[in-house]
């Protein structure tokens, strides 16, 4: 039968000792059997557990010496404070400052685990000696660093001085330092792809990076082709405090002397065999209100990422270099911002730098509201010359420019907002070349035009509780925009077209003078906006409201034309239904009214079951260039397996693209393996068959 005492108390009383006036609250025992050894002055309890605020210490037999406030545990013995828990043979505790000593121990929470042969500290922070730290339940595929001394803060950090790093019991890689973030995953990112590409060969593919300091991980890359060759280069990544609010960003790069079949640039250009490519990226909080953030894309030609690294290649095909730094103010911001040409294949507007400044509206008195811009700027554009061809004119300018509007919103009632605007744009150019004539230039444009909108809503009392409907609203807002800059082309002459319209686009352009970018490439305005936005949403017992569906509808008519356009231009319209969580259904469309042909359609289904499974299809259309269609799936099979397929097929060529199947494996709850076949056509750079191994550390 387990017995429980205030251990202080009845220990005193039982050595006819005095209790200290000034002593901390006394540990409670529970215990089966006691005796006294009067010799020490100390109490031995069997099968006992001694609570200590917190702490909590259990063993087979419990020594407690009330003369140094010292608890001796011996056999089985468990210290646990939370999460926390020690499990040794022998510890010593001392209660007057938490700190203890013990043996061969374990220790640690979730997912991290620290053994070793002896240790010392408190239960904030310990040594551990000859240790070995592992990365989730002991296992031969789990994450472990050996190191001579450890010391361990838990919840917070790992330190440890000339330590291996490894898998399992072998730790075969040497590291100088070693710190570790316990919030994050033991080897913060390690990657492993291989298999076979027509392109590339029989292939392998390694990333490590490992923590060096708090916050720092440094490693490499490093890969071998059989059809190429040997490709390496460092990496790195660094994260501030509180989760990198304040701080972080990443480096990675590759450099290979390539033997095998390169073909051509994009400007079809013979690639040469040495290629490389350096990627960095960087976001900072310099003070409260002061922020920087860059971006470096060096490429030493235009394919060396498409052949080695597709899925960093096709989400962005024409990286950006820039460095920006923006101050904001109670009602302004400050920037400077400079964009680079690092990649002489890729057509650049380069900045260097510009500097602006914007005010946002201001409240002016009278129910008028202004907002201001200005900026200066070094602009360059050295256009790519394609294999062949002649160069083309270097264009350069130097630019002023400055944008102020006034604005009086009217708001008779709830459902009626209007806007009238009136603003005037000056920009000056200096240090012109490229343009038909050189020299300064001033040109200054006026603008007039309103905004308004209508909203209206009707509410209808439809429950359906099998798709979760409880009641519908719809949200209808028609909305009108107008816009008359009568003078926008003037000077085009005198101005080189750096900043300038893209040649194609599928969107409606911003219409205001004060949001336009293409400031040298400005034309004259006469133009009516006209939109229609629909939405209908149901109560939502988690989040008040959610939408089922949003169709939006706008279209231009222009009072002026350019040559080509009409007078009504294309129908543009985004839809989105979400009748329930397992479904969605959404489109962009661009329709030609006049004509009746569709210029751009982009639509995608998804039907998934929680985690279950998924299936996705999706189609890209834009006339003359694209028409392709694309199915994804992925079904969990069990806690260990996946399965995955996608496929994609080109209907203008009538051609399968790409087909792939894929099984994703769950190993120990600490690696993702990734196993993919694909067959790829249509593109010389990607054909062929290929198949895939990758490895990662899960969760990260």
């Amino acid at each position: 039968m387990l017995r429980r005492f205030a251990t202080s108390g009845f220990l005193f009383l039982l050595l006819g000792a005095s209790l200290p006036a000034q002593s901390p609250p006394p540990p409670v025992i529970d215990f089966e059997r006691s005796s006294v050894d009067l010799a020490t002055g100390e109490a031995v309890f069997e099968h006992a557990k001694l609570s200590d605020g917190n702490a909590v210490l259990t063993a087979d037999a419990i020594r407690y010496n009330t003369k140094t406030d010292v608890a001796t545990a011996i056999g089985h013995v468990t210290l646990t404070r939370g999460p926390q828990r020690i499990i040794t043979d022998k510890l010593v505790y001392r209660r007057t400052d938490g700190n203890f000593s013990a043996g061969l121990l374990r220790v640690g929470s979730y997912p991290f685990y620290v053994s070793g042969a002896s240790a010392a500290g408190t239960l904030s922070e310990l040594t551990v000696q000859s240790a070995i730290v592992t990365y989730r339940e002991p296992g031969p595929w789990q994450p472990t660093v050996n190191a001579g001394s450890i010391t361990y803060a838990p919840n917070q950090r790992i330190r440890a001085t000339a330590p291996r790093l490894g898998l399992g019991s072998a730790q075969p890689v040497p590291l100088l330092h070693f710190q570790q973030n316990l919030n994050e995953p033991l080897i913060s990112y390690l990657t492993f792809n291989g298999g076979f590409r027509k392109s590339l060969g029989a292939y392998g593919e390694a990333g490590l990076r490992i923590p060096l300091r708090a916050g720092v991980k440094v490693g490499g890359d490093v890969a071998f082709y059989t059809a190429r060759g040997l490709m390496a280069g460092p990496s790195a990544t660094y994260l501030g405090p509180d989760e990198g609010r304040d701080l972080r960003g990443f480096f990675r790069s590759g450099f290979i002397n390539d033997h095998g079949e390169k073909l051509t640039d994009i400007l079809n250009r013979p690639i040469s065999s040495n290629r490389g490519y350096v990627e960095w990226q960087h976001q900072q909080t310099l003070a409260e209100n002061l922020t920087l953030s860059g971006t470096l894309n060096w490429w030493k030609d235009s394919e060396i990422v498409r052949d080695f690294h597709p899925k960093y290649f096709f989400p962005v095909q024409e990286p950006d270099t820039f460095l920006e730094s923006v101050y904001t103010g109670h009602n302004y911001f400050v920037s400077l911002f400079a964009r680079f040409q690092p990649n002489a294949f890729h057509p650049v507007q380069e900045r260097l730098p510009e500097v602006r400044f914007d005010l946002l509206p201001l409240a002016v008195g009278h129910g008028f509201y202004e907002q201001f811009n200005a900026s200066a700027v070094a602009l360059r554009d050295r256009p790519p010359v394609p294999f062949g061809t002649a160069p083309q004119p270097r264009l350069e300018s130097d630019r002023l420019d400055a944008y102020y509007a006034l604005t009086r919103p009217f708001t008779p009632s709830e459902w009626l907002n209007f806007t009238p605007l009136a603003g005037a744009r000056v920009t000056h150019y200096s240090g012109t070349t490229g343009a038909k004539e050189r020299g300064d230039y001033t040109r200054v444009l006026g603008e007039l035009g309103f905004d308004s909108a209508l909203r209206a809503s009707a509410t209808y009392d439809y429950k359906n509780p099998q798709w979760k409907i409880d009641g519908l609203r719809h949200l209808v807002t028609p909305k009108l925009t107008y816009r008359y800059i009568p003078q926008g082309d003037i000077g085009r002459r005198f101005i080189p077209q750096i900043d300038r319209r893209e040649p194609i686009t599928s969107y409606l352009r911003p219409l205001g003078l004060g949001d336009q970018r293409n400031l040298d490439d400005l034309r004259a305005t006469n133009t009516l906006r006209l939109g229609l936005d629909n939405t209908i949403q149901t109560r939502d017992a988690t989040y008040g409201s959610r939408d089922l569906l949003v169709l939006n509808i706008a279209a231009d008519f222009r009072f002026h034309r350019e040559l080509g356009e009409r007078d009504l231009s294309a129908i543009y319209s985004e839809f989105a239904l979400m009748p329930a969580p397992w479904l969605q259904i959404d489109y962009y469309n661009s329709f030609t009214p006049q004509t009746g042909t569709l210029q751009e359609f982009n639509a995608s289904i998804t039907i998934h079951d929680g985690t279950a499974w998924s299936v996705r299809f999706s189609n890209n259309f834009l006339r003359r260039q694209t028409e392709d269609y694309r199915v994804e799936g992925r079904a969990h099979l069990n806690e260990a397996y996946d399965v995955l397929a996608r496929f994609q097929y080109d209907a203008r060529t009538r051609r399968l693209n790409e087909q792939a199947y894929g099984l994703v494996q769950n190993l120990n709850n600490t690696w993702l393996i990734e196993y993919v076949v694909s067959v790829r056509s249509g593109s010389r750079r990607e054909n062929g068959f290929g198949f895939n191994i990758q490895i990662e550390t899960r969760n990260f």
